[in-house]
């Protein structure tokens, strides 16, 4: 059994060979998982542009207008919209993208915007009652 075991590791084109050489010769950072979390954990400080539109028997917010840091997730932007409007968390609060669908609380506000910006803005539209999806 010995003898089996020094053959495969001194055949040159053994795969375990070279697999081993390539990790330890070129560490690169995205191999490297310490940078890569430090990478992940650093916060963007672009802002984005919201705009929030009541729909139905909602109210209307005095200023419809934000700059939301793009790195939150949305379930920051409902947060907000809750205190702006004094709403507890026990009374219903529906919010939709440009009239359309619902994100998930845990979807980054900055993806959002990437894909469904209008005029550079993220327009999310808000009720009291479930009114698309």
């Amino acid at each position: 059994m010995s003898l089996q075991t020094a053959d495969l590791t001194s055949t040159p084109h053994s795969s375990s060979t070279s697999l081993n050489t390539t990790l330890v010769e070129a560490p690169t950072p995205s191999q490297n998982p310490t940078l890569a979390l430090e990478k992940y954990k650093k916060k963007d400080a672009a802002k984005v542009i919201v705009r929030f539109r009541a729909i139905g028997n909602a109210p209307i917010l005095k200023q419809n207008l934000y700059k939301i840091s793009a790195s939150n997730k949305f379930q920051a932007v409902i947060q907000f919209l809750r205190k702006e409007l004094n709403y507890k968390a026990s009374e219903p609060l529906f919010l939709y993208i440009n009239s359309a669908f619902s994100p998930a609380p845990d979807e980054i506000v900055a993806n959002l915007v990437k894909c469904f910006n209008t005029d550079g803005h993220l327009i999310i539209n808000y009720c009291t009652s479930a009114a698309w999806g």
